[in-house]
């Protein structure tokens, strides 16, 4: 029966739960941290950056809730088992896992060396599952793990990125798994975003040609606002969710369908 006593806002509530971070030390890790404190969760904030990430937890209590952070490499499984280790010490549960980390290049299919192409894959894909496998561990009935991919991995967009465009496809089938083998089993959502062009510090390294280039496809005639993938973070994240899992959602102003 629908309960008609709660406004449906109060389904993007995460008041009461905790959620991961990972990549938080900068860029849309810092929105996403920020986003979920805002609708109430406590953060573990995960990233290479301890000094950077420091900041985002300043933010984070600066909303009245409370935050760690942690020193984490994804693509060292150790050090994502110590990530949801020091949430459970520090909040005794693990309720929401953003697997944000991630890490581009833009070389040629033929001079990619093979480190280049396998530290790429390291971070976006292994380090993803890493994280979503030690919280797998943990996580209870109602818990939901969004991933963070790119609509690199729905169609091209003019650069040499295999090794990212791979590792974010491959982020989608890895949702679609997880999803299949968590959801029934052990009530665990999982879902990938897939983010159009929004500023970070990737897209601030791609050469204002290219930006301008791909402007054509953007049905919406502007760049994302961070806040509006938040939005749909929140989404994935919550209760509002709860009967999505396994999907891929493409936050792009329309690229895709161009």
């Amino acid at each position: 029966m629908t309960d008609t006593t709660s406004s449906v806002l109060d389904l993007f509530r995460l008041d009461g739960k905790v959620a991961i971070v990972t990549g938080a030390s900068s860029g849309l890790g810092v929105t996403f941290a920020t986003a979920l404190a805002d609708a109430g969760a406590d953060v573990a904030l995960g990233a290479r950056r301890i000094e950077r990430l420091e900041e985002t937890r300043t933010l984070v209590e600066a909303r009245g809730r409370r935050a760690i952070a942690v020193a984490t490499d994804v693509a060292d499984p150790d050090a994502c088992t110590g990530l949801v280790a020091a949430a459970m010490e520090a909040f005794g549960r693990v309720d929401v896992l953003v697997n944000n980390a991630g890490i581009g290049t833009a070389v040629p299919a033929t001079r990619e060396t093979p480190d280049q192409f396998t530290r790429v894959v390291d971070v976006n894909l292994n380090g993803a599952y890493w994280m979503a496998q030690a919280c797998g561990r943990v996580m209870q009935p109602g818990s939901s793990i969004v991933n963070v991919a790119s609509i690199l991995g729905l169609t091209t967009a003019g650069l040499p990125q295999a090794a990212y465009s791979a590792s974010k496809a491959g982020l989608m089938g890895l949702t679609r798994d997880l999803a299949q083998q968590w959801t029934g089993r052990k009530g665990i959502r999982v879902n990938a975003l897939a983010p159009g062009f929004f500023a970070t510090e990737m897209t601030d390294q791609y050469p204002q040609e290219y930006l301008d280039a791909m402007g054509s496809r953007r049905l919406v005639g502007r760049i994302g606002d961070p806040r509006e993938l938040a939005a749909a973070l929140l989404f994935l994240a919550s209760d509002a969710g709860g009967y999505t899992t396994g999907q891929v959602l493409a936050v792009d102003g329309g690229v895709t369908i161009t």
